[in-house]
């Protein structure tokens, strides 16, 4: 989470760019998005030179003494941010629009490749040198911020804060999820070299980009060292989908810096028959849109067949289950009302999860998790599609805290259940005797049908309430008469003092 000092460099951020008279929100987010790829693209070819050169691996440099762009060659130093930002307005600026734009525009050599394909009308919109070299300025200012709060993924909370500026931001299910959480749902669902993995709706693909990094650092070996699991790593394993361009850009630019060459990020409605997949991934992470309602006649008709229903947060469930293969694992936000609800759809959707694959957990979010964008309550759910049953018996966790207050400022805490969550929920077999007064605590499957498939936690949670004693009506009677007779004496005491 970003600190307020943060928050108000990207706010001055902003308001140069206003003066500049670059006011539209999603200009102003695509600009900086583009500036911070070309910044992060710096240290990343640094970084991962080093590691090359530590594992005695060969490993080509972006940046070269001679670089390629349209009919010249240059040299490729300039281009780099630790060296225009040095250069004086008008350089710097002919730099960023003649060489700079142009070699991150074609920077992928596979024409089909997700960021050749968002990045194909990326247009520089800076308009005069003196604003480029402000907003050079102020975002190595923000980036200097950034280096010091030395957490995993403080760009992806700036890009949370961008979006918050934005007015629909928080509507149409548009806002980003927690890093904290994306990192939670990764932990428990521990990704394999072997997977392959899909967000059907990654918006700026923060699942994706988790999941990388979780493989990263404990399957470094297992993924770096086969020459088939790398290739698997870089151009098959990340999928993504989302009907927002600017969302895809920001994804495919995402995914790139951080090592994934070639991720498949592609412009599509998910819910449509559009989406032609089924039975093609090991693992779903994802925090669908609920937006409401859609029109039959745009949704794919495989999944009405398993819910009739307008309503996303549904369907999305029904999706899931077509995508993955047999035996693949999901991690999904769902609305609590998803949960509990009453209609036919809500219990087809839950009786599929229960009797007809193998749900395995439901953990129940606070309110404040996704704020200050939205106050709904969620929960997360965890399955396995099987397509023949197999739910034995439910986990549920009910988290009251997150590491962060749960109201609108979202300041770090000391209360935090997500380490304790991940503990329990591999190690399993030491829930069976738990009470359901507990925290968390598993539900037989049967217990669950006998309750119409309700999933909510309430249902099963047991309350256990302590006796009060209160003292005796006559002893508070005569303690209210002593009382009395004190103020009766002070008030004797304080009109005498005023000689009233």
């Amino acid at each position: 989470m970003i600190t307020g000092e943060l928050k108000n460099k990207i706010d001055s951020l902003w308001d140069i760019f206003a003066a500049g008279g670059l006011t539209n929100p999603l200009d102003v987010i695509e600009q900086m998005t583009y500036l911070m790829f070309i910044h992060d693209l710096d240290e990343a070819d640094n970084t991962h030179a080093k590691e090359a050169v530590m594992l005695g691996l060969p490993y080509k440099r972006i940046f070269t003494d001679s670089v390629r762009i349209g009919d010249r060659t240059v040299d490729g130093s300039q281009l780099k941010w630790s060296v225009f930002r040095d250069f004086p307005a008008v350089r710097m600026y002919s730099v960023m629009q003649e060489m700079v734009f142009p070699f991150i525009k074609n920077l992928h050599g596979n024409k089909e490749s997700a960021y050749s394909k968002y990045m194909a009308d990326a247009i520089f919109k800076l308009p005069t040198p003196l604003l480029l070299e402000k907003v050079v300025t102020a975002m190595d200012g923000i980036y200097e911020q950034m280096a010091q709060l030395k957490t995993a993924d403080t760009r992806g909370d700036v890009y949370e804060y961008l979006l918050s500026k934005i007015a629909t931001a928080g509507l149409n299910g548009q806002f980003r999820t927690p890093r904290h959480i994306i990192r939670m749902m990764v932990e428990l669902m521990q990704p394999k070299p072997s997977d392959t993995i899909c967000d059907p709706a990654c918006g700026t693909s923060g699942f994706l980009v988790a999941a990388s990094d979780y493989l990263k650092e404990n399957c470094k070996n297992e993924v770096f060292f086969n020459r088939q699991n790398k290739e698997h790593y870089m151009n098959r394993m990340f999928h993504g989908f989302d009907m927002d361009r600017t969302m895809l850009r920001i994804g495919a630019m995402n995914m790139m810096t951080h090592g994934v060459d070639n991720p498949f990020i592609e412009y599509r409605d998910s819910l449509s028959d559009q989406n032609p997949d089924r039975a093609k991934y090991s693992l779903i992470l994802a925090n669908p849109p609920f937006k409401g309602s859609l029109d039959y006649d745009i949704v794919s008709a495989d999944l009405l067949k398993v819910c009739k229903t307008k309503k996303t947060e549904l369907l999305f469930l029904a999706l899931f289950l077509r995508m993955l293969k047999v035996g693949g694992r999901c991690a999904c936000i769902v609305p609590d009302g998803v949960l509990f609800g009453s209609s036919t759809a809500h219990r087809a959707i839950r009786r599929e999860l229960v009797d007809g694959n193998r749900l395995e957990a439901v953990i129940s979010m606070p309110s404040g998790v996704f704020k200050p964008y939205a106050g709904v309550s969620t929960a997360i759910l965890i399955f396995t599609k099987t397509g023949h049953g197999g739910t034995d018996k439910v986990w549920f966790y009910d988290m009251k805290a997150d590491g962060f207050s749960l109201d609108d400022k979202r300041s770090p805490v000391a209360d935090n259940d997500i380490p304790n969550i991940i503990t329990r929920f591999r190690h399993l077999d030491a829930e069976a005797d738990r009470q359901r007064t507990e925290q968390s605590f598993l539900v037989p499957k049967q217990e669950i049908v006998d309750n119409g498939y309700d999933l909510s936690i309430n249902k099963y949670k047991k309350t256990e309430y302590k006796p009060v004693e209160y003292p005796p009506t006559s002893e508070i009677m005569a303690q209210i008469r002593e009382l009395e007779m004190k103020i009766g004496e002070e008030m004797e005491a304080l009109e005498e003092m005023l000689g009233l």
